[in-house]
């Protein structure tokens, strides 16, 4: 797949980090700059248009710890209040990275990161700087648009969705996302945030299925320095980073057994004891937690807590897979050819209907997710300025009116990674360990198949 079109600058005084964050974005943008220094920026700001930048917390000459960040923040907030920055904090202090987001900040990750993080963490920040671009240009009638645009559909599924989610944003009432992978439960989970009385205050996302289970109570309570070999620093949990907000839990059930009691007492008692302390801390949060997995076959099987299934389950929105919204399909993509044509520079498009007929017939087993995809390869590939069913490389043993099965060794590598990464949930390290691959040759086959987590 060739590169993004794209400036990337990462603005850090640690030589290693400019690195390493270089060599993992260089392989998917054309433009990655590094600077160790951050008074430069003034210049690099006059001089350059940058779609994303990467911004370190603290430096070795700074003010107080952190704060220089901050301070740098608003500085290039200033010259372009749509600028996507990123903050890097290397001991997650989430408080710090609350402040920053609230100031304006995109996101943040900590160092030291997981690769494919730091690229979802990039790569989201660049499509909301390609939709500020679209929202700026004259052809845009709007001076401005939010988030929530991107909730697109018409289908009677869809809308009983939106019909629910308009009832409980008045509320703080706890709500639970049921649905398949790919059906976007995030941008539900955020459109809930969005539109509700806490949409001022911070929206702090936990992924239980990437966190290991040794860092799941440190991660979510917080730790005091000292608690722990590596505990250099007090840190605050992502639970009191989202105090007065919310707190989204994602694939809630990846927690294992014996640390759903912990999260429970925290939930019941409006509490956090973070490690190595022995005072707790009242928070006040709106919980909204998501899950691809049946939690009452779960609660049955000993593997969930019913008691912690009724905390969470206030409110159950269960989203469609795409399958049963074909209506949609037309919108959506639209939607993402307006993206992509825009973020490869590519002419303007349209889609036959014949294509879209053909896309409807498809059962979309990555939902929303692998219809992005698909589209933006049909994109990046197509020639021709309305793309044609052939643009689109799709499965013929997963159309609906197709019973054919395909026996083609491609084709049964792309199935066996793609039940590897719903039977590990999208945890790529496991992954590659059952293929018995390397995590680069896993990266690179799930490119080649349009594959994702």
């Amino acid at each position: 797949m060739p590169k993004t079109r794209a400036k990337i600058l990462i603005v850090d005084d640690d030589a290693d980090i400019l690195t390493a964050a270089r060599v993992v974005l260089r392989q998917q943008y054309e433009s990655v700059e590094t600077e160790s220094n951050p008074q430069r920026l003034t210049t690099l700001l006059q001089q350059n248009r940058y779609d994303v930048i990467l911004l370190d917390m603290n430096y070795a000459v700074g003010r107080l710890s952190g704060h220089e960040g901050l301070f740098w923040l608003n500085q290039i907030l200033a010259k372009n209040p749509h600028q996507q920055v990123i903050m890097i904090t290397a001991y997650g202090d989430i408080q710090l990275a609350v402040d920053a987001m609230k100031q304006g900040a995109a996101d943040f990750v900590v160092k030291p990161w997981e690769n494919e993080k730091l690229e979802a963490t990039v790569q989201s920040a660049y499509r909301r700087a390609v939709d500020k671009k679209e929202n700026s240009s004259p052809k845009t009638s709007a001076s401005s648009r939010s988030r929530e645009t991107e909730i697109i559909g018409i289908s009677p599924a869809f809308k009983q969705v939106i019909a629910t989610v308009d009832k409980v944003t008045g509320t703080d009432a706890n709500v639970l996302l049921l649905g398949e992978n790919g059906t976007g439960k995030e941008l539900i989970a955020s459109l809930i945030h969005q539109r509700s009385q806490r949409k001022d205050e911070a929206f702090v996302k936990v992924d239980a299925g990437a966190l290991p289970a040794t860092l799941f109570e440190s991660e979510l309570f917080g730790y005091k320095k000292g608690a722990f070999t590596d505990a250099r620093e007090d840190r605050i949990g992502r639970m009191e980073g989202a105090n007065r907000g919310t707190l989204f839990l994602d694939e809630i059930g990846n927690i294992p057994v014996s640390l759903q009691v912990k999260l429970l007492a925290a939930l019941q008692n409006r509490e956090v004891t973070p490690l190595g302390s022995n005072r707790s801390i009242p928070v006040d949060v709106r919980l909204i937690c998501a899950t691809n997995l049946d939690l009452q076959q779960a609660v049955r099987s000993g593997q969930f807590r019913e008691d912690l299934l009724y905390r969470l389950n206030t409110i159950v929105i269960t989203l469609p897979p795409l399958r049963d919204r074909t209506e949609d399909i037309p919108m959506l993509v639209d939607h993402f050819i307006k993206i992509y044509t825009g973020q490869y520079h590519k002419e303007e498009k349209s889609i036959s209907q014949d294509a879209i007929r053909y896309l409807q017939k498809y059962t979309w087993p990555g939902n929303i997710r692998e219809l992005q995809h698909a589209v933006e390869r049909a994109v990046i590939l197509s020639d021709e300025t309305t793309l044609q069913k052939r643009d689109f490389m799709l499965s013929s043993t997963t159309l609906v009116a197709g019973n054919t099965e395909a026996f083609n060794l491609d084709e049964i590598e792309r199935k066996t990674i793609q039940a590897a990464i719903q039977k590990y949930n999208g945890n790529l390290s496991k992954v590659a360990k059952e293929l018995g691959v390397g995590r680069t040759t896993l990266y690179r086959k799930m490119e080649k198949y349009g594959l994702d987590k």
